[in-house]
């Protein structure tokens, strides 16, 4: 599955500079004083080597990150040494800027020692937990073959997955909600299934995306305005979104203009390069699927939820699909349907299905509907909206009457990582009268950001009070600041724009960055001590579930900037460093950066590993100076590519 080393754009490092002891000589005459600077040696050797080995940092790269890299001060002799050659000598700079444009072939300058292979062309494309040939191992029953199946340990890859031959850094936002370069995602069945839909065209080197749509031939926009027309999409009680079957995400790319960010989704099936579409269009997006398992996000997460011809059989399973989303809907939230079965009456020669099928079906939906205790708000043309109820107090009473769907039995609502859905309600926090909102009233957007989450507001948190969480807001502010001073692109809009966090905790650093042109997917681990993600939405910031031990649902070359805070001693023991860091290169573009923070011990460990991958990269002493233990480590993949070939087209 690994075939030849891959081609990178390196340079070759400086020389590691070597520190020079004096030695002096004493006179025989004079054995006292000898005796006295030998005394003083050995206690300056021991009590050096006792500091080193407590807030020491080894530092033996290529480059420094910057001015403020270099300004910064370590208990490192060497790496010292290396800061005073690198001023004499001309400051270097650790790249964080793209170059790759002029040349796409580029020879190795450097030989490393047992650098990771790069793998076969075929695997350009590969998501280890989504792949085509292991699904067909399990059951097609309800569509499970879709779901998750992640490799064996054994099964792993240990080689880098190459970028097509040709690849570029994607276009800037807001160009890039519109373009896409051709080689980045050489797929054109979209721009053959999808012609009269206008989701997608191919001209020449690129893809554009005029914003069409099954159900939208007048464009994203101009159906956004139109739901705008019937739910107020502009006051700000409407933050986040979830599109069900997304196909190139142009719903939630067109959403971003109005302050409202979107959770958009699709399997990884026929149409080739959904999800990869959208994330090229720098929008947020993931593969997944409505099969058995729940969705990978906590309760009462998102403010509305979207189909749009999705194909999902809402009515069938006993509703289960349509279940899962009340249990992500925020109370109060909306759910949009168009598409089949809605306007039946117009579509239903087009849609190729009978009068009496289609109304059979959207009997069956409103039923679904309402054993959730959802009103039905408005249906106009091609749209039909619900509401959630803001709590259970009526539809408790209304149950005991008619005796329809079940409440689910006391469980954590939040638990969604391989999850089984269930045919039940699940149970919204009590409230005292039936004006109240269950789990607390929600700020408007942009206050929700900074305001005390409800989730802490009323203690649902272990160990997380209000004061906690506005000291977490204020470190990752000065966090942000301090990684632009290394990073200094960071602060460059237009350089990143799909940003990752792997280990988020309450969101501080993407509500940090909220001011800059670009968005976070804030992942929560399943390991983590607290389930904090709920408390992320509830910012009206989007994030998933995710264990480290296994791959990410999405492509390669996904994210432009990865940040890892205690990413590695989480997973101490769990799992593999090695496998972290390969899906870590696996989902990061060419010349995309990496900011890691961790204990320094498991820093040094990381960086052995980093440099066997050919990224370019500096440890560099915390904000608060050299005598902390955690240290941070910059680094950015260097660009190179699959060989130019004949089976590249593959």
């Amino acid at each position: 599955m690994a075939g030849s080393s891959p081609q990178y754009n390196a340079t070759a490092k400086p020389a590691k500079p070597t520190t020079i002891f004096n030695i002096f000589s004493p006179k025989k005459n004079n054995l006292c004083t000898f005796a006295f600077i030998v005394s003083l040696c050995i206690a300056s050797y021991l009590l050096g080597s006792f500091h080193q080995s407590r807030s020491g940092i080894f530092s033996n790269t290529a480059t420094a990150i910057n001015e403020a890299c270099d300004s910064s001060t370590t208990t490192n002799p060497d790496a010292s040494s290396a800061a005073d050659d690198l001023a004499e000598n001309g400051s270097k700079t650790l790249d964080f800027s793209t170059h790759h444009l002029a040349t796409a072939d580029m020879e190795s300058t450097e030989v490393k020692l047992k650098p990771y292979p790069s793998c076969n062309v075929t695997y350009s494309e590969y998501t280890p937990c989504q792949d085509a040939k292991r699904s067909l191992r399990f059951d097609r029953d309800r569509l499970r073959y879709r779901e998750r199946h992640c490799p064996e340990k054994q099964e792993i890859l240990k080689c880098l997955v190459p970028a097509p031959y040709g690849y570029r850094n994607p276009f800037s936002w807001p160009a890039s909600r519109d373009l896409a370069w051709y080689a980045n995602v050489p797929h054109k069945e979209l721009t053959v299934e999808k012609a009269v839909q206008n989701w997608i065209r191919y001209e020449a080197d690129r893809f554009r995306f005029p914003g069409g749509g099954t159900m939208f031939p007048n464009g994203a926009d101009a159906y956004v305005d139109d739901i705008d027309n019937l739910i107020n999409l502009k006051d700000g009680s409407i933050r986040t979104a979830i599109d069900t079957g997304c196909g190139v995400a142009s719903w939630g790319a067109y959403l971003l203009s109005r302050n409202i960010v979107t959770m958009s989704f699709a399997p990884r099936d026929t149409h080739e390069a959904q999800v990869q579409f959208a994330l090229e269009r720098g929008v947020p997006a993931l593969i997944g699927i409505l099969a058995s398992k729940r969705l990978p996000y906590p309760s009462r997460a998102f403010d509305m939820a979207h189909c749009s011809r999705c194909l999902i059989p809402w009515n069938k399973f006993g509703g289960v699909y349509l279940i899962e989303v009340d249990r992500v809907l925020r109370p109060g939230g909306y759910w949009i349907l168009s598409g089949p079965p809605i306007n039946w009456e117009k579509h239903y020669r087009g849609w190729q299905r009978t009068q009496e099928d289609l109304n059979n079906e959207q009997v069956s939906i409103e039923s679904v509907a309402k054993s959730l205790c959802w009103t039905k708000v408005v249906q106009i043309n091609d749209i039909a909206i619900w509401q959630k109820p803001l709590n259970h107090l009526n539809c408790n009473v209304n149950r005991k009457l008619s005796k329809s769907l079940p409440f689910c039995p006391a469980h954590d609502p939040d638990k969604a990582w391989y999850t089984e859905m269930e045919t039940c309600l699940t149970h919204l926090p009590e409230v005292s009268s039936g004006e109240k909102i269950s789990g607390g009233e929600l700020a408007k957007w942009p206050e929700r950001l900074n305001a005390i989450p409800p989730r802490i507001r009323t203690g649902s948190v272990e160990g997380i009070t209000a004061e906690i969480f506005e000291e977490n807001s204020q470190l990752w502010k000065s966090r942000v600041s301090y990684y632009k001073q290394v990073n200094n692109q960071l602060g460059q809009p237009g350089r990143y724009r799909n940003l990752l966090d792997m280990n988020a905790n309450l969101g501080g650093f993407a509500a940090a960055l909220i001011d800059d042109p670009l968005w976070v997917m804030n992942v929560v681990p399943v390991e983590a001590k607290i389930n904090t993600l709920g408390v992320v939405y509830e910012r009206g910031l989007i994030g998933t579930y995710q264990s480290w031990c296994e791959a990410m649902s999405t492509y390669p070359r996904t994210y432009d900037l990865i940040h890892a805070d205690s990413v590695f001693s989480l997973y101490k023991d769990r799992c593999e460093m090695e496998d972290i860091l390969l899906e870590m290169d696996r989902i990061l573009r060419p010349e995309g950066s990496v900011i890691i923070r961790d204990d320094v011990d498991v820093v040094v460990k990381m960086k052995k590993i980093i440099d066997a991958m050919n990224w370019d990269s500096r440890i560099v002493d915390h904000e608060d100076g050299p005598h902390v233990r955690e240290k941070l480590l910059f680094a950015v993949k260097l660009y190179w590519t699959a060989p130019a070939s004949s089976d590249n087209s593959s």
